[in-house]
């Protein structure tokens, strides 16, 4: 959850009369062209009302943030972005970035990464249009083993969380250390899919370290 207080103060118009205030929740996208702007989700506060000139007036806030929101890490940045429909108001556009700390699936994923060698690299949010037909985007995390039992075995992990119902399907990625043979035909990466759920009754590091396994 997201607070939020958003003035408003019209320097021109008298007796102006906004129809609303509105947000919304976003953050960028890469395509193989340029990066693109997504909507994450949006909202809409207050009815019409009369603000005179100089007259300063908040509205506090709170916004449930999706659980599929991008986690702010890497590359990833995600903003709010508050909007006032009102004629002639100064900046009737602001835009404030605001942190996304993972939510307690991606936490747990997070945590059986590290405990098994695995540091975050970096992450990016991705097009996924060809792909994904109601995502046009999705957020690949990027780690690289530090320590444990695929140091030395992996150049990297990369794990797409991608919503589905009330949890992930994770997307892996495991990119062995090979040859530049190998490396050009993309031979040494391999792709597997782990489900992270709440009910989940076994541990995910250890189904973790056995998907990896199977691939080293």
């Amino acid at each position: 959850m997201v607070s939020r207080e958003c003035p408003t103060n019209p320097r021109e118009a008298s007796g102006s009369i906004p129809e609303a205030v509105h947000f919304a929740l976003e953050t960028r996208y890469e395509t193989d062209e340029s990066r693109r702007t997504a909507t994450i989700d949006s909202f809409r506060i207050a009815d019409s009302f009369t603000i005179e000139p100089d007259e300063d007036r908040s509205f506090t806030v709170s916004i449930d943030v999706p659980y599929h929101t991008p986690v702010t890490a890497g590359r990833t940045d995600v903003w709010i972005d508050t909007g006032l429909d009102i004629d002639w108001a100064v900046d009737p556009d602001d835009r404030d970035p605001v942190e996304i700390e993972p939510d307690p699936l991606r936490r747990e994923l997070f945590d059986a990464l590290e405990s098994i060698g695995f540091t975050l690299r970096t992450a990016t949010c991705e097009a996924t249009e060809s792909l994904f037909a109601d995502r046009r985007f999705v957020q690949e995390l990027e780690f690289v083993p530090r320590s444990g039992p695929f140091a030395g075995e992996l150049d990297e992990l990369e794990v797409v969380p991608l919503p589905e119902g009330d949890g992930f399907d994770l997307l892996l990625e495991v990119d062995r250390r090979g040859g530049l043979l190998s490396e050009h035909f993309d031979a040494d990466e391999r792709h597997d899919q782990v489900s992270l759920r709440h009910d989940n009754g076994d541990s995910l590091e250890e189904r973790l370290r056995a998907t990896i396994e199977r691939h080293c």
